[in-house]
């Protein structure tokens, strides 16, 4: 039996019928085609899938569609605005913070969501936030000084 589900994704309201099981992150990429949140493990493991729930970074791989009902979500396509980078976007490029680019989308919304939070972080803080997420590609040296430099206002 399918459920409605409406869903505020990105700020664009969208209302669909979907069966109990499906997964948010499914949802995100197969229903409305937002294909920047990357499914990895499928265990909240590796962060690639992360998404804001109501302002929150949470991993999309981990909830069904129907129990985010009536929610804000936020995710990768939703961080530029009017085809203009996120400063933190335009860090990460600016500090090559990216190199295959599979696990920074999801980077990127916890960075975000972080920054929100605690907008004059050290190192370590950033550090024990990336911790969240896995990356084999970069090393993370790119992202935690791009993370930095947007905190420090250098973007």
């Amino acid at each position: 039996m399918k459920h409605t589900v409406t869903l505020a994704v990105n700020g664009r309201t969208y209302e669909r019928e979907v069966e109990p099981r499906l997964l948010l992150s499914d949802f995100l990429r197969h229903d409305l085609g937002l294909t920047g949140t990357h499914v990895g493990c499928e265990h909240g493991v590796c962060g690639a899938c992360t998404v804001t729930i109501d302002g929150r970074a949470v991993r999309s791989c981990l909830r069904f569609a129907v129990q985010v009902d009536g929610a804000r979500i936020g995710t990768v396509e939703g961080l530029a605005e009017g085809g203009v980078l996120s400063p933190l976007q335009e860090a990460f490029r600016r500090r090559h913070a990216l190199q295959c680019g599979f696990c920074t989308p999801g980077i990127l919304i916890s960075a975000t969501q972080f920054l929100e939070t605690n907008p004059d972080p050290t190192e370590a803080e950033v550090r024990d936030m990336l911790s969240g997420h896995i990356c084999r590609c970069t090393g993370y040296e790119g992202m935690v000084r791009a993370i930095l430099d947007v905190a420090g206002g250098a973007s």
